[in-house]
């Protein structure tokens, strides 16, 4: 197996067409990992929640990263990781045309809304199911690839 580290752009192209990954936050020291669905236009990752433990994180600590994957078989995959931060899109007019651009690109994905509120349903929490919107800035974008080799 040979792996390679991966162009910016490579990295990019990965994060457009991925769609689901791992996004890691942490508080107190703790970290916290869950898988979430995105999607990527230019330097930022789009998601929406609802109200939980990892939208509370990370408005106490907006620094992020973010795992996205392809494996094809144990000799063939391609890994991306981002450092980033959490910016909220809350309604109104100061962030309305980002909370455009979250929605437009979110929507090109089927069933985009459905793990949010699925997730929400199945806890017993008081949490809200009030919409979320948000995005990742990417500060930075690293990858590798492997391929079968001699």
């Amino acid at each position: 197996m040979v792996i390679q580290e991966m162009s910016e752009s490579e990295c990019l192209e990965l994060l457009g067409s991925a769609g689901f990954g791992r996004l890691a936050c942490a508080s107190e020291n703790q970290p916290y990992v869950v898988p979430f669905y995105f999607a990527c236009r230019g330097s930022y990752l789009y998601s929406f929640a609802t109200l939980g433990q990892k939208i509370r994180w990370m408005r106490s600590n907006p620094l992020v990263c973010v795992e996205t994957d392809v494996v094809y078989s144990s000799q063939e995959w391609v890994s991306v990781i981002v450092s980033g931060r959490y910016e909220e899109l809350p309604e109104g007019p100061e962030r309305s045309r980002e909370r455009e651009i979250a929605q437009e690109v979110l929507q090109r994905r089927s069933m985009w809304w459905q793990p949010a509120y699925v997730a929400t349903a199945h806890r017993e929490s008081a949490d809200s199911l009030d919409p979320v919107f948000f995005r990742i800035s990417i500060d930075r974008v690293s990858g590798h690839r492997a391929t079968p080799g001699s």
